[in-house]
């Protein structure tokens, strides 16, 4: 089905879909793209937990490559990767028992013990002596795999209308802390040193907990009948999807590419002539740069029946930066063609970042939302390992130039695959949950 130039998913997805669609807040319409004040402090709180957790692991990736040097064994690229992206590994084998339990269990409940790990880890990482030590500090990080319940809850309490803004609002926080962190990160890092900011990443998570419990609005009443009988239903139910399979090959791609870049842009920032304290100069105005474009672009593109030519021309153009890295890497580096490349790369993963889990919300059936969620982020981390893992391993044996064609061929699989793809149906449900 078409209207309005938007491909509909389809009826049975939507039905599916429909037994998990919160009570309406008085007087708000339900075709409605004005955020309810339960909306708005529910996209808020949720947002500010995944800010507390990905500004403790931003604070530490811009000079990670560099400090882990000071390590025993730190001399080594690919254990640097590994330790890099170890957490996305543990993250992806727990995603998915995460969210399946936050169907069961609850939503909070399930975030809570899910940040405690992450604190525990976080510790570990902070009095690590040697390199192996870090290792296992990071895996236990990614033990604390919350997201999938989180992106869940924040589903759970919002409309289909306004997902997307929702969504966008987390994209934005953690984008947000990406360029707080590149400010602060050699800072802190003159001051604490590395384990000092895992430190504080562990105190981060604390905070987390204390939003959870005081701040995140109550979670929409549950209807256990609905659920499936087992953790295979679950899973086989959102497996077999074809729109959510797109969704999650695409999502392994994206941070799989971005944890990878990172494996070889600081030392191509340092050979351009800006020394590392100064990177942020960089970093910061293309993030900040790259959410009005996402904000001029992705929300009214949308709302008009653009979503899929938008989401595919933001693969199309992290392809494209791809390509320029790999001629940048060949040569000389500048630190102005570095600069524009990186603009370019977060107008189009800010697009992606808001776009594909709002998508994914909406396809997935409403009983098993945190299972396809947990799949998802199971997929996100899976591909930070790989990234990080297989960047290192690239750089270390064949330069950076093998390492950009390669996350240029990557994105042009995904641009692939992604084509078919069709904008979910906007189902006209309210937004006001009952507290349970």
């Amino acid at each position: 089905m078409r209207d309005n130039g938007v491909l509909f998913a389809s009826p049975r997805l939507t039905a599916l879909s429909s037994s998990s669609i919160p009570i309406p807040a008085a007087g708000v319409a339900p075709s409605s793209t004005t955020m309810t004040p339960q909306e708005r402090r529910s996209s808020a709180s949720l947002a500010l937990i995944f800010a507390f957790r990905m500004l403790g692991l931003f604070l530490v990736l811009p000079v990670f490559s560099l400090e882990a040097r000071k390590y025993p064994g730190g001399d080594d690229p690919a254990l640097v990767g590994l330790a890099m992206g170890i957490y996305g590994l543990t993250q992806g084998f727990l995603q998915i028992p995460f969210g399946v339990a936050s169907d069961r269990f609850g939503r909070k409940r399930v975030m809570i013990i899910g940040l405690v790990i992450f604190a525990v880890g976080s510790a570990l990482a902070a009095l690590a002596p040697t390199m192996a030590w870090l290792v296992a500090g990071r895996a236990l990080q990614g033990a604390g795999a919350i997201s999938a319940a989180v992106t869940a809850l924040l589903a759970d309490q919002t409309r289909d209308a306004v997902r997307t803004k929702a969504m966008a609002m987390v994209g934005a926080s953690i984008g947000l802390m990406f360029a707080v962190s590149l400010v602060l990160s050699p800072l802190l890092n003159a001051a604490l040193g590395l384990g000092g900011m895992f430190a504080l990443t562990a105190a981060l998570a604390v905070a987390g907990i204390a939003v959870v419990l005081w701040w995140v609005p109550p979670e929409p009443t549950k209807h256990v009948e609905e659920l499936p009988t087992s953790l295979g239903a679950s899973l086989a139910g959102v497996l077999r999807e074809p729109a959510l399979a797109r969704l999650y090959f695409g999502v392994f791609m994206l941070h799989a590419v971005q944890l990878a870049m990172w494996v070889a842009l600081p030392a191509m920032l340092v050979q351009a002539g800006l020394a590392k304290d100064h990177h942020w100069w960089v970093y910061l105005p293309a993030v900040l740069g790259s959410f009005v474009v996402m904000g001029a672009s992705l929300f009214p593109l949308e709302k008009r029946g653009y979503l899929r030519a938008v989401f595919l021309v933001a693969v199309g153009l992290i392809a494209l930066v791809q390509a320029g890295l790999l001629a940048v890497a060949s040569g000389v580096p500048t630190v102005t063609g570095l600069a524009l490349l990186l603009f370019v790369f977060f107008c189009g993963f800010n697009v992606l970042e808001a776009s594909q889990p709002s998508m994914a919300s909406r396809v997935a059936p409403g009983h098993s939302r945190g299972a396809a969620l947990g799949v998802y982020n199971s997929l996100q981390s899976l591909g930070f390992f790989t990234g990080g893992a297989l960047g290192g391993w690239l750089v270390k044996g064949y330069g950076p130039q093998v390492l950009f064609g390669v996350c240029a061929l990557a994105m042009l699989a995904w641009l692939v695959v992604a084509w078919p793809m069709q904008a979910p149906q906007l189902r006209a449900a309210p937004a006001h949950p009952k507290a349970g």
